[in-house]
């Protein structure tokens, strides 16, 4: 399958912890700086996000989350392009015309019709609509994506899609930044979220991994990098 190299990068606790609650009103983003003992090392995992690749990979309710559809400044030209996956949609016509004018390319990715980027792209050329009728194929994504010219794809999404497209063999490294805390609660999105597995028929969605890399960093923060079994 022709396929971008694609690396899952995520800041997490030491329980696998995405978020500090299981409502949008909570984020590790936000809630991490004001924990002592966790905001003291959080800035590397700023730094190594720098050196992600150049085609980022997340979500409309992720950007939702973080107020980019309030956002009123001038945003700074990125070198990054953004796939955005958003069928909701999260993003409304502001926030689609703050992340074109951040990103090198916006792509938006989507099952509705109705979404605000089809206006926008109107006046921002920069945005590429991938339209699908009912789900969105993410293997047929990758594809595209590759005609676009992507060759690798750091991917920064939540829990569910995280879980597709890993169950899916579309993930081909992890690189984890491990903060010291630990959060807790069943409805709290973790690095992989999605569906149970109910069978031992389903064994096979398991993905194995290698692991290539545990560094101690700062602060008690850890950094783990695995190939991933497909």
């Amino acid at each position: 399958m022709k396929k971008p190299i694609t690396t899952l990068f995520m800041l997490m606790s030491v329980d696998g912890k995405i978020s500090t609650g299981d409502n949008d009103a909570l984020d590790v983003d936000k809630d991490f700086p004001q924990i002592a003992g966790v905001k003291e090392g959080l800035s590397q995992y700023y730094e190594l996000e720098k050196q992600t690749d150049l085609f980022s990979m997340n979500t409309g309710r992720v950007f939702a989350k973080i107020g980019i559809n309030e956002k009123t400044d001038e945003p700074p030209k990125l070198p990054v392009s953004f796939i955005v996956v958003d069928n909701a949609p999260y993003l409304e016509n502001k926030g689609v015309e703050y992340l074109a004018k951040k990103a090198k390319t916006l792509f938006i990715t989507t099952t509705n019709k109705k979404h605000p980027a089809f206006k926008i792209k109107k006046q921002m050329p920069n945005i590429e609509i991938l339209l699908y009728d009912k789900d969105i194929d993410f293997a047929d994504l990758m594809e595209k994506l590759c005609n676009y010219g992507v060759d690798k794809l750091t991917i920064q999404c939540g829990g569910t899609l995280n879980s597709i497209l890993i169950r899916a063999g579309l993930v081909d490294k992890v690189q984890l930044v491990v903060a010291p805390a630990l959060i807790g609660g069943k409805s709290t999105s973790t690095i992989m979220d999605g569906d149970s597995l109910h069978s031992i028929k389903e064994l096979s969605k398991i993905k194995s991994l290698e692991l290539v890399k545990a560094e101690k960093l700062k602060n008690n923060y850890l950094l783990l990098e695995y190939k991933v079994n497909n």
